[in-house]
């Protein structure tokens, strides 16, 4: 556990000295947001019917170039090599690198959710926290896979190309769970969101479980 809470705390401390990998997700997140909401105002279309779709774009596009960055620091001077030879096992990584790029995750969406609030003309209330819920299950889901879909890129020549390629499908029924759940919150009338939480929960727990069985063939191919 010692192993863990030290390999969190080296990526959260190199991240607070550069920011490079948090200034990334948040403006990138932050330009989506801003021009969905100009397109679809101009369009005449109800924002408040969009708004889920809208935010979950921003979350998982900004998710997969954060998994990105988290990857190419490990990949600088063999980074990633020395922490295989540590005296840690790879499900232990596994987990110290899911929580770390899940912790940067949870940071970007705590800034763009108010945002998001303010573009959507949305109240603070008890269902902003509730929508904070099912980004929590949403991001772990994200993280869970993409962490050992970063490592099976890095492999590959187009690195930064075969991150999303391979993360976008896998990460389809986690969104669409996640926008479904977050308009049952959002939008009045529109249905119990309690079936689309509890799928949500299966996938994050089924991609949690399965990549950690999987974690150590891929970092040993």
């Amino acid at each position: 556990m010692k192993a863990i809470w030290s390999i969190i705390f080296k990526d959260v401390v190199v991240e607070l000295r550069n920011k490079e990998t948090l200034s990334a997700m948040i403006m990138f997140a932050i330009l989506i947001l801003v021009i969905f909401s100009f397109a679809f105002e101009s369009s005449g279309v109800d924002k408040n019917a969009i708004a889920p779709g809208c935010l979950w774009v921003a979350f998982s596009f900004a998710a997969i170039l954060g998994l990105n960055r988290s990857l190419a620091k490990e990949l600088d001077n063999e980074c990633l090599q020395g922490l295989l030879l540590a005296p840690l096992s790879r499900g232990e990584l596994y987990i110290a690198k899911v929580a770390g790029n899940f912790i940067f995750m949870l940071v970007a969406e705590l800034v763009i959710l108010p945002l998001f609030v303010v573009i959507n003309n949305l109240k603070f209330d008890l269902q902003l926290l509730k929508v904070t819920g099912i980004g929590f299950l949403g991001m772990l889901a994200i993280a869970s896979v993409g962490t050992i879909l970063s490592v099976l890129s890095s492999a590959t020549r187009m690195k930064e190309v075969m991150q999303p390629v391979l993360q976008i499908p896998l990460t389809i029924p986690v969104v669409i769970c996640a926008v479904e759940a977050t308009a049952g919150l959002l939008i009045p009338d529109y249905g119990e969101n309690s079936s689309w939480l509890s799928i949500l929960a299966g996938f994050t727990i089924v991609y949690l479980a399965v990549s950690y069985l999987l974690f150590e063939f891929a970092v040993e191919d």
